[in-house]
């Protein structure tokens, strides 16, 4: 959502018609839960948007079969391995863009990051289309080499009283874009790296599809740093 688009208001002919589903394309690099999260709540009718590309960056990753299992078009784009066995991360990356350009129907409306640590380039026509859930509360532990499990245990490390999630735009440093949405958890007396999480990742599955489900219904408006959320009657002129 480029900030001179974002600026722009939507005519009452225009906020009167019915939107199409927000196209996702969502890059995984786990077990695939963010992404059957997101699934089950499209299926569920809480986010209006459909899930048009599956990325992973490996074959052997369990997100892979669970993504299959459910009938989305999943493709594997493995640095190690693109190009005919002489990858590299720069090429992998041209791929990425150029299946995200070419999903069915056309470019994707927003890039989903689930679980997908691999540094990838923004283009200008992906600005402000690509977004991220971090588990903790930006801008604490967040950076090059904070996720899974060391987030968790650096969180534990401080003393935090509290921790959670962020939902936020995705530019070309980790973890700093704009910051769309966040839900806290409290940390407890005993809690491992392990507990932690778990209690982090229900607050995720809350979080990133109330954010996606924002953006697909235009109310999200991106200044700068500042990400603002209209009352439900407003809708910007282009979602992106």
């Amino acid at each position: 959502m480029p900030a001179d688009a974002a600026a722009r208001a939507t005519s009452a002919e225009d906020r009167s018609k019915p939107r199409q589903p927000l196209r996702l394309g969502v890059l995984i690099g786990g077990g695939g839960r963010t992404l059957i999260n997101l699934h089950d709540a499209i299926r569920r009718g809480d986010l209006h948007a459909s899930i048009d590309l599956v990325i992973a960056s490996r074959e052997d990753l369990p997100g892979v079969a669970r993504a299959r299992e459910r009938g989305l078009e999943t493709r594997v784009i493995d640095p190690r391995t693109h190009a005919g066995g002489h990858g590299s991360v720069e090429r992998a990356n041209e791929a990425i863009l150029a299946a995200l350009r070419q999903a069915k129907g056309g470019s994707v409306d927003l890039v989903v990051l689930a679980g997908y640590i691999r540094h990838v380039p923004i283009p200008p026509d992906f600005a402000g289309r690509v977004v991220n859930i971090h588990p903790a509360l930006l801008p604490s532990f967040g950076g090059k080499g904070m996720y899974g499990r060391h987030v968790h245990e650096a969180v534990l490390a401080h003393g935090c009283k509290v921790s959670g999630c962020t939902v936020h735009f995705v530019d070309e440093v980790y973890d700093n874009g704009p910051i769309l949405l966040q839900r806290c958890c409290p940390v407890l007396e005993g809690d491992t790296p392990d507990t932690l999480a778990a209690r982090v990742f229900e607050e995720e599955k809350i979080a990133y599809p109330a954010a996606l489900a924002l953006i697909a219904a235009g109310r999200v408006r991106v200044e700068g740093r500042r990400v603002s959320i209209l009352p439900p009657e407003t809708r910007e002129a282009g979602r992106m």
